[in-house]
């Protein structure tokens, strides 16, 4: 923690990538709380409204707080980075770490299934799976994750090759310790690291990717709020540039500040960028 600290004082991006993350964090935590009208209240009479006094962020062609919507937007919308990268970092590190160790015929065989995911886009490769599944919320994550996990195997599988010829994974296999535990004690805490880096990168491409379905009517259906929704609302009301651009605009900064974090973290951790913190 004193170290998080140091980081936030010392690294100007860390520190506008923190700020940005945990204000949107508790935006969304608090989005029911602090919504100054009720998202989903429609109110013809104030319909495609420019900002203004009563409606800061303007109205939608139904008359629906922008405002108000993107606050609770933002807890669909970070929650499913969040959750995607938990997820797909969790299934993708255990795969390639039992990979990485047993090597072989095994070794061989799981990661030519990871790679078969990896051939198709990504993009393209969770629209197909929306389209099969049906636009949910659900869905979508599911979509998400199993587009995901494969580089997160890949990067771990490296990682715990590199790692378990060293004398300190020799030592604890002939002292008799088992695959598991040399695996969970010896192997993992090592390579968590570089997970951790990839993860807090990959949470602003996955709030974009989840945007990105909701925009093409792929993720959470009408009338819930999501920014990636609200995007595509926008499209039809072109003229009306507010209704687009501060949902855009939220997708950008929690992308940007989750890519601040990734960076900062990066350089903490490996020793060949680390600086003086």
């Amino acid at each position: 923690m004193k170290q998080l600290f140091k980081m936030y004082r010392n690294n100007l991006f860390f520190a506008i990538g923190t700020t940005i993350c945990i204000v949107w964090i508790l935006i969304a935590i608090f989005a029911n709380v602090i919504t100054p009208f009720d998202p989903l209240g429609q109110d013809l009479v104030a319909r495609l409204k420019p900002p203004n006094q009563t409606h800061l962020l303007g109205t939608d062609r139904l008359g629906r707080d922008i405002l108000s919507r993107v606050i609770v937007g933002a807890k669909l919308s970070v929650s499913a980075g969040l959750i995607t990268v938990i997820l797909a970092g969790t299934l993708g590190s255990i795969y390639g770490g039992i990979a990485g160790y047993v090597g072989g015929i095994v070794d061989d065989i799981m990661m030519r299934i990871a790679e078969m995911v990896l051939a198709f886009p990504a993009l393209i490769l969770a629209m197909v799976i929306g389209v099969v599944l049906g636009p949910s919320l659900y869905n979508t994550l599911l979509a998400l994750v199993i587009v995901a996990w494969p580089t997160y195997a890949r990067i771990m599988r490296s990682a715990v090759i590199s790692v378990k010829e060293n004398d300190y994974v020799e030592a604890s296999r002939a002292l008799g310790a088992s695959n598991f535990r040399i695996l969970v004690k010896e192997i993992l805490p090592n390579t968590i690291g570089l997970v951790v880096i990839i993860a807090t990168l990959d949470i602003g491409n996955q709030i974009l990717f989840f945007s990105t379905l909701s925009f093409l009517g792929l993720g959470t259906p009408p009338p819930t709020p999501e920014w990636g929704a609200m995007v595509a609302d926008g499209m039809d009301n072109f003229m009306q540039w507010w209704i687009c651009t501060f949902p855009g605009l939220a997708i950008l900064s929690m992308a940007i500040g989750a890519n601040f974090i990734g960076d900062g973290i990066r350089d903490f951790l490996d020793p060949k960028l680390r600086k003086e913190f």
